[in-house]
């Protein structure tokens, strides 16, 4: 296989582990997908990995059919966090600008960003992975969003800290090297999504980021360009398949298959007489069960779903208060009237949010369950070259700037 200048992102889910590779783009080009790969997840609960073994062997199929699409070998890979350990806090740093005639330079943000790192209480098992910029204040001037190149004596930043066990990064690396695949940088799940599916208009306005995995739920809130809060649910769309198995006495399987044939968000437009046949699903069932039934248990368990949403964003001050509204990602995203409910219960407009176009193989991934990694290689091409400490451009200039730099780098194609 060919070695070449490829970016790859892994987002290792609780229901299946894609692995996506793109060839960046040249000048103004968007980035090609030349490889996808898409497996059942083993050894993976709520994001967080609970038999090495059984993951490793995952990661390697995905990674493989990825390679095999490609023609190329992949050697690193940028990997998503979503496990429910994930945590959010605010911090502030001050410093002295160092050079003599007052200018900020890289060395002093980096500085500053490092001052608000070790100001936050953490554990013993907790780190930092993300720094996030709110804004700057240099002696009497407020609400900077970059310094750099400015002149002043005392530099300050209020900031965001995203972090994360580091148990959960310390399995997650060591299940990469036994896959005989190098680290690139991790990313908290909802932060790549948001990169995916996220424009700047709804940034700007205030939105969130709703992304339904399989055992959790992601959210990122985001207000005039600036990230504001952070969070991974424990609830997501196998608990609705849990639900449908237990209401119907049947397995996960059979569940599964009722849930994505016949499933439905709202269960007011489902007719009452109307039933499914389980023995057309699967040969070891029997029976009629209607499906206002089951519209009615995916209907109660999203409600809940969506009131912990709401939860978090009474918590900032946000409930009902972004016109940007809600932008629903992952596979959970697919089931029909979710759009419907989430407007109901959050009392915001909601749509789908699908990837940003790209080149290559759009058919594989035109799909709201591939934002997180999409994501992921969107991150990895805008920070290519960064040069500031924290991994990113999202850990050093803030995510409005972020989103400036991609749109020069992909020009027409981000919106």
């Amino acid at each position: 296989m060919k070695r070449g200048n490829f970016i790859t992102g892994l987002d290792i889910g609780s229901g299946s582990i894609r692995t996506v590779v793109v060839s960046p783009g040249k000048e103004r080009e968007a980035p090609r997908i030349v490889g996808v790969g898409v497996v059942p997840t083993l050894g993976v609960r709520r994001g967080s990995i609970v038999d090495i073994e059984a993951a490793v062997s995952s990661i390697v199929e995905s990674i493989s059919r990825a390679e095999s699409m490609a023609g190329a070998q992949i050697e690193r890979v940028s990997v998503a966090l979503g496990g429910h350990e994930v945590f959010f806090r605010e911090a502030t740093g001050v410093i002295a600008v160092g050079k003599a005639d007052g200018e900020v330079l890289d060395d002093d943000i980096n500085r500053v960003l490092e001052q608000a790192r070790h100001t936050a209480p953490l554990s013993p098992n907790q780190e930092i992975l993300h720094i996030i910029p709110k804004h700057y204040r240099l002696d009497d001037e407020k609400n900077i969003k970059d310094p750099l190149g400015m002149n002043g004596v005392r530099l300050e930043v209020s900031a965001l800290l995203i972090g994360d066990s580091a148990q959960h990064t310390k399995n997650i690396s060591r299940a990469l090297e036994q896959a005989g695949i190098g680290l690139e940088q991790f990313v908290v799940s909802p932060l790549a999504a948001s990169e995916a599916v996220l424009g700047s208009r709804e940034r700007e306005l205030g939105a969130v980021l709703v992304d339904i995995g399989a055992d959790t739920t992601s959210l990122a809130v985001f207000e005039e360009g600036d990230l504001l809060h952070v969070k991974i649910l424990p609830i997501g769309a196998g608990h609705i398949t849990n639900d449908i198995a237990i209401g119907l006495r049947t397995s996960i399987d059979v569940a599964e298959a009722v849930k994505v044939r016949f499933g439905s968000a709202l269960s007011r437009d489902i007719d009452k007489k109307e039933d499914i046949d389980l023995a057309a699903i699967s040969s070891k069932e029997e029976g009629e069960v209607s499906r206002r039934h089951i519209a009615e248990i995916i209907e109660a368990r999203l409600e809940e779903l969506f009131q912990f949403v709401d939860a978090e964003l009474k918590q900032i001050g946000r409930s009902g208060l972004l016109p940007g509204g809600v932008v629903l990602s992952g596979g959970g995203a697919r089931l029909p009237g979710v759009v419907e409910l989430a407007k109901e219960t959050l009392r915001l407009p909601a749509h789908i949010g699908y990837p940003k176009p790209l080149g290559g193989v759009l058919d594989q991934v035109d799909d709201p369950e591939f934002a997180t990694v999409l994501g992921l290689v969107l991150w990895a091409e805008a920070n290519r070259g960064n040069e500031r400490s924290g991994a990113s451009w999202f850990a050093t200039t803030g995510i409005s700037q972020t989103l400036d730099r991609a749109k020069r780098l992909f020009g027409k194609f981000l919106p």
